[in-house]
């Protein structure tokens, strides 16, 4: 028989073992699959074992998996659901000091910067259009002999910043 015969008869009989102690473990604790053991098997970082770790163990580490089987769940008179590991709440990572404004409060601020004449105030309240869009409303204010001194200062402001991003992004430049 070659090395690579014994090593190859050593691994079935290594996916065997793992198989029995598995099928063991499920009929002890009651479960349906496989991956429901995981709630049993804890793990050093806290909560219990995800169920991919099971798999990669089962193929890699087959007897390490196979004693941590048998210490938590066979040996064990009646093995004990572990709690899954605590995570951050969902939106934890939201920014706490950030301000939601209604639309009426964001115009109240935005008439008190242009009343001020606070014009770096004003460009941040103001709501972000694109050139086409200022253009649009440009063309239809004139179409209906509407002077409004906003519309063309948010088209010059969008000319600006898109003839801004043109000179740090030459690609964009080269698109129009």
């Amino acid at each position: 028989m070659s090395v690579a015969q014994k090593e190859h008869g050593s691994e079935t009989k290594k996916s065997k073992d793992i198989e029995d102690v598995i099928l063991k473990a499920i009929k002890k604790v009651g479960v349906r699959k496989e991956n429901d053991l995981c709630k049993y098997l804890p793990m050093k970082s806290g909560g219990y074992m995800h169920h991919f770790t099971l798999k990669k163990m089962k193929s890699k580490q087959p007897q390490e998996l196979a004693s941590i089987i048998e210490r938590f769940v066979i040996q064990v008179d009646r093995p004990v659901s572990i709690p899954p590991k605590q995570r951050a709440p969902r939106g934890s990572r939201k920014r706490k000091d950030h301000m939601n404004f209604t639309r009426m409060q964001l115009e109240r601020m935005l008439n008190i910067a242009r009343l001020a004449g606070d014009k770096e105030i004003i460009t941040i309240l103001s709501p972000k259009r694109s050139v086409a869009a200022c253009k649009r409303e440009l063309i239809q204010s004139i179409r209906h002999n509407k002077v409004q001194q906003e519309l063309w200062t948010n088209y010059v402001d969008s000319i600006n910043a898109y003839q801004q991003l043109a000179e740090h992004n030459p690609l964009l430049a080269a698109q129009n």
